[in-house]
């Protein structure tokens, strides 16, 4: 055999094992997929345990779990308004083994919030299924004078900066409400950032602040007589508080504000398993048990395809920008 023969074959030997090669793992790849899932599934929640993003996410993997035949494992990891966990999982390996529970803030708010952020909340993420959400409710001390969202306007108008309003924080969803709120109503209302929704609302009970725009962590409060709601930021009425209007209905159009919750996965994570998730995720957002189980804390079901999801955190992500700049606010 000639040496340029002996190259020839030698290249074609070549060309032939990179080939098996690349077969081989691609059929391993498509087994992976085709087997999905065949562990358990690690669900990353960037908050606090016992929150409302955390709560949701228990109920979810619960029931997702016992659909795919695989335990979802919680992994907490809270900070920085939920950037700390978010970074961290869109740093995961993009297999179906690593999701996300995202929720309002990091996922569309604290782009615009925060002067820098460790990840891309588009970029670095597959969307695969909304959740729920929570809407905020407006809400004063029992005893108040104020009974309706008139009377909180015609107080603010009467007496601009004298009513104030409490939050779990700068830049925390309650903030942000108050903000929209505000700018609907054109009034002029003084923030008392409080560090955690716990001591806002424990003080809006003893009526040291005048209003909160809170979540539904507040229905307790309701319910034992220690806060009366006015209205409820979202286009419906909330089944947890039917008699309660919304903004729309008391003539304030627009005012809408809800803590949002659903799953996302690492960008690059396979489309069937995507697809797989987001169809397994649907059947548990039908089911019963769901509805009876996020209806005790006022939560809103969602469901969808990705691409739905996709597209209502782009909308957020823009709506929020907005409110954002109005609130003047920024954070490290």
């Amino acid at each position: 055999m000639t040496m340029k023969k002996l190259h020839a074959c030698m290249r074609s030997c070549l060309m032939t094992a990179v080939l098996l090669g690349t077969h081989a793992a691609a059929s391993a790849d498509d087994a992976a997929v085709k087997n999905y899932p065949s562990q358990p599934i690690k669900l990353m929640v960037p908050w606090p345990a016992g929150g409302g993003v955390d709560t949701t996410a228990r109920i979810v993997s619960e029931l997702l779990g016992h659909r795919l035949g695989q335990p979802f494992v919680v992994d907490n990891r809270a900070g920085a308004g939920g950037n700390i966990g978010t970074e961290l999982a869109a740093r995961q390996k993009p297999d179906g083994y690593n999701l996300l529970m995202s929720s309002i803030s990091p996922n569309a708010v604290n782009i615009s919030l925060y002067t820098k952020l460790g990840f891309d909340p588009v970029k670095d993420f597959e969307p695969i299924v909304y959740v729920s959400a929570v809407p905020n409710i407006l809400v004063v001390p029992a005893n108040s004078p104020l009974k309706t969202v008139k009377d909180v306007i015609d107080a603010a108008r009467a007496n601009p900066g004298k009513l104030n309003y409490g939050s779990g924080g700068i830049g925390s969803s309650q903030h942000l409400a108050a903000v929209q709120f505000a700018a609907a109503a054109k009034i002029d209302i003084v923030h008392v950032p409080y560090k955690g929704t716990a001591p806002a609302e424990a003080d809006l009970a003893a009526g040291h602040v005048s209003l909160m725009l809170d979540t539904t962590t507040c229905l307790p409060f309701i319910a034992g007589g220690r806060m009366r709601a006015l209205a409820v930021a979202s286009k419906m009425r909330n089944p947890a508080l039917p008699d309660v209007p919304t903004f729309d209905e008391v003539g304030l159009k627009g005012v809408y504000a809800s803590s949002w919750y659903g799953l996302s996965a690492p960008a690059g994570t396979p489309r069937p398993i995507i697809d797989k998730l987001n169809a397994e995720a649907n059947a548990v957002l039908k089911s019963p048990e769901l509805h009876k189980r996020m209806a005790a804390f006022g939560a809103e079901v969602g469901g969808g395809t990705p691409e739905d999801f996709g597209r209502f955190m782009a909308s957020e992500t823009k709506r929020y920008a907005e409110i954002v700049r109005i609130s003047g606010v920024k954070l490290d």
